[in-house]
């Protein structure tokens, strides 16, 4: 057998990265990890944690409003947003070194700087070369800006963490579920919002009457909504900026121009084609079902093979491939599914096929489904309409798809995630006795049904 530095050589240290590297470890492998930023990855750094943070504190200001009706006296409260932005940073630090910590217990070697192979077993860092048996790409994905003149006088979510000031109005490019979170979150904390997308709806591949339901409680709330129009230009004058239009001989004066159309595997300096790994069009990794590279002894987890792009589907997959190499466990994960959040102003939980996949895989589906005004709104005056759905194969009874938007969905929606993996019936749903008065119980009591079959 060759002889390797290493049993396994890591590039990245995020979620999925650090898992493998500290199960492997466990089962007796010689690990190190090379990070070229900071250890933590997308969702530690700048990511979902500091994004979930913001979110709560963009959830105050209705609260406070909301109080009133239930006898608090009125208030006007001031905000910080530079006291938000350093109490964020400084948990985000906390957490890096969280993350530290735990490879150093588990002995992994953190190497820092940017890695690139330079053959299928050996890794440059620094100018120094390290060899393994095992290679890891961890290396998640990067905000695409798009190619329109003035694009350097936008930002990313990369740059909305560590803005010097709130901005005053700002127009968000996008209709995924990182620009209707940060729309969100900007004008929960007191910013004008015009949120633009190209497409008919927001929130592409989530369930269409979810992602309706969820535009018309935004437009509700006071954010701009602006479908089927594209930013071709920014320009900048004395007053901010001005974003052009395609097509529509129009324009938006704001401050600043957050892009949010998307994210892309980071492969361009890894240096992949000296190793001869495999990419698609998009710059993604290529992988089996056991996250192998079309280099036999070259895997790659998380964002960086653009299958399921959420941190514990990386988690998942880091720990799949240590078991399938160092633990004599080969090990596939299931990405079938996956419960998934928006973090938006209400929140979004989702799980299981939507309507529309459900119907392609199973020709007739049973839809249940209801709308309605949650308790708190009585007294507390809010426009905020709860919208649930669920999805049941009608040969087979199962439950496939479970939708909702409201308070607490995240929440609620991983509860009832486990329900659907476990492939439970619609019956079983029914004989489950709800928790009164609940927003979550209606998932136990829906009883109108509609048929829905493919054309």
């Amino acid at each position: 057998m060759p002889s390797f530095d290493y049993d396994l050589f890591v590039i990245g240290a995020g979620s999925g990265g650090v898992r493998a590297s500290r199960m492997s470890e466990s089962f007796g492998a010689r690990v190190a990890v090379a990070e070229a930023y900071r250890a933590g990855g997308t969702c530690v750094i700048r990511g979902c944690v500091p994004k979930k943070l913001l979110v709560y504190a963009a959830q105050y200001r209705d609260a406070f409003a909301e109080a009133v009706g239930f006898g608090w006296e009125s208030a006007s409260p001031s905000f910080s947003w530079r006291h938000l932005i350093e109490s964020k940073d400084a948990e985000v630090s906390r957490l890096e070194q969280v993350y530290q910590r735990l490879l150093d217990t588990a002995g992994v070697q953190l190497i820092s700087g940017l890695a690139r192979l330079v053959d299928r077993n050996t890794v440059e860092v620094n100018g120094r070369c390290f060899t393994a048996r095992y290679i890891l790409l961890a290396t998640g994905s990067w905000p695409r800006m798009p190619d329109i003149p003035g694009r350097d006088l936008a930002i990313s979510s990369n740059e909305a963490f560590g803005l010097a000031a709130l901005p005053r109005h700002v127009l968000i490019v996008g209709g995924g579920y990182i620009a209707v979170e940060f729309a969100c979150i900007f004008h929960g904390l007191g910013a004008r919002v015009t949120l633009m997308h190209r497409g008919v709806e927001l929130l592409r591949g989530f369930d269409a009457d979810i992602a309706k339901h969820l535009r018309e409680m935004l437009v509700a709330k006071g954010i701009g909504v602006v479908l089927q129009k594209e930013v071709h230009a920014i320009t900048k004058d004395r007053y901010g900026l001005i974003a052009s239009l395609k097509d529509a001989g129009e324009s938006i004066a704001c401050d600043t121009v957050m892009f949010a159309t998307g994210r892309v595997p980071q492969t361009g300096s890894l240096g992949l084609a000296a190793a001869g790994v495999a990419l698609d069009s998009y710059g993604a990794v290529l992988v089996d079902e056991y996250s192998r590279s079309s280099v036999e002894n070259i895997f790659a987890v998380g964002d960086v093979t653009n299958r399921v792009q959420l941190t514990p589907v990386a988690i998942r997959e880091g720990s799949a491939v240590a078991n399938t190499l160092f633990n004599n466990r080969p090990t596939r994960v299931d990405h079938r599914n996956v419960p998934s959040a928006v973090f938006s102003l209400p929140p979004v939980g989702t799980v299981g096929d939507t309507e529309a996949e459900a119907i392609a895989r199973y020709g007739q589906v049973e839809v249940y489904q209801s709308r309605f005004r949650p308790l708190k709104a009585a007294l507390s005056q809010s426009a905020d309409m709860v919208y649930i759905k669920l999805i049941v194969d009608s040969a087979s009874n199962r439950v496939v798809g479970a939708h909702m938007v409201g308070p607490d969905a995240p929440e609620v929606i991983q509860g009832i995630g486990i329900a659907v993996s476990a492939g439970l019936t619609k019956r079983q749903f029914d004989d489950t006795v709800g928790i009164h008065p609940t927003v979550a119980e209606e998932f136990v009591t829906l009883k109108m049904k509609e048929i829905r079959r493919a054309p």
